[in-house]
């Protein structure tokens, strides 16, 4: 396992450093670093509780550049903030893919939240 980790750990090194500048992997690393800076909220409304409310904050130096929601029932939607009304009582999995750009990279990263609907 060992040798295995050690081979692409050095295949990645290699083809960063012949598909980069060294301002490019530069910008690379400071993009992913800034998925420290996001974190995903939710919330029941009051006055209905199939209704959720998620949201998505970040707080790092880059910018957020879009936001596609996966609600666990076979929905989907987009923004840093949206609402969702589930059809039906249960425990759900959403997922928010969230792209920030930094410097002249873009990166993904993805967060998770499962939620029980009344």
């Amino acid at each position: 396992m060992k040798k295995i980790t050690t081979i692409l750990m050095f295949a990645m090194m290699f083809f960063v450093s012949v598909s980069c500048s060294k301002n490019d992997a530069e910008d690379v690393l400071d993009c992913i670093a800034e998925s420290a800076y996001i974190s995903i909220h939710n919330s029941t409304d009051t006055t209905n509780p199939k209704l959720m409310n998620y949201s998505i904050t970040y707080d790092g130096t880059g910018t957020l550049s879009s936001v596609k929601w996966t609600f666990g029932d076979g929905t989907t939607g987009t923004g840093a903030t949206v609402t969702h009304t589930y059809t039906a009582a249960g425990t759900y999995e959403a997922v928010a893919e969230i792209t920030v750009k930094k410097g002249g990279s873009e990166c993904g990263s993805t967060r998770k939240r499962t939620v029980t609907v009344n």
